[in-house]
């Protein structure tokens, strides 16, 4: 499938979308540099003062004692990674998770939007809810990479049975370090293919694309936008923000 790029330095968001976008496969969409640094910069500051509340970041590990190369806090919903199952209220300490900040939603249904006008435009179709459609998150996970975080390959199959039959996307927000993220059909590296999720990006997958398996191999310290540390003082690493429909 062709896929339509540009050089980073040439994007902006006020650049067209077939300029910033790709159309990487059906029901897959990324959105290069598509968040500014301004709104950036205020999903920082809202995920740092919940990550520090009752209910905030935390390191998920099993029950062998091993843990998880990342930071989680889950938003609207808990999702426990012992169980792989969601729940009202998390396990390991008995606190509600808090909502979705609705900032938040508006940047997923805006990109899921744009995403429409890309497909349409790309593949010369009149509607493109069959091979994206739209969702309401109604919970978010929240994972910090350090410089050293990994995710293994994986498929996120753990939502309820009618939003994995429709197909209902994920939209995930990279923000921070640049990371390596792997996709396939398959959970084998030597066969994924390769993106490289950069601050700003968005990276949706749905439909045809829903059951992908995807991880995180590296993350490169001292790529994040130099405006994006001045004012948050994010430490190095990544912020990834995956939004689902229960």
């Amino acid at each position: 499938m062709n896929k339509i790029w540009v050089p980073k330095e040439q994007c902006d968001v006020a650049n067209s979308l077939e300029e910033t976008g790709q159309v990487l496969r059906p029901g897959m969409v990324l959105l290069k540099n598509y968040i500014p640094i301004s709104e950036q910069v205020n999903i920082v500051k809202k995920c740092r003062e919940l990550g520090l509340g009752p209910s905030g970041f935390y390191r998920p590990g099993y029950k062998d004692g091993a843990k998880l190369r990342l930071f989680m806090m889950c938003l609207g919903l808990d999702w426990d990674p012992q169980t792989r199952a969601y729940a009202q209220i998390r396990p390991h300490d008995n606190v509600v998770p808090p909502d979705i900040p609705s900032h938040f939603s508006s940047v997923v249904a805006r990109s899921l939007e744009d995403s429409h006008r890309l497909i349409k435009k790309v593949m010369d179709v009149t509607d493109a809810d069959d091979m994206l459609p739209k969702m309401s998150p109604d919970l978010c996970i929240v994972n910090f990479y350090t410089t050293n975080g990994r995710l293994g390959l994986h498929q996120d199959r753990d939502e309820t049975d009618d939003s994995l039959r429709k197909g209902l996307p994920v939209v995930s927000m990279s923000i921070g370090d640049s990371a390596e993220f792997l996709y396939g059909n398959q959970r084998d590296v030597e066969k994924a293919d390769s993106l490289m999720l950069e601050s700003g990006d968005v990276l949706i997958f749905g439909a045809e694309s829903r059951h992908i398996f995807h991880g995180v191999t590296n993350i490169f310290p001292r790529t994040a936008p130099h405006g994006l540390l001045e004012k948050t003082g994010l430490l190095p690493g990544r912020l990834n923000l995956t939004f689902r429909k229960y």
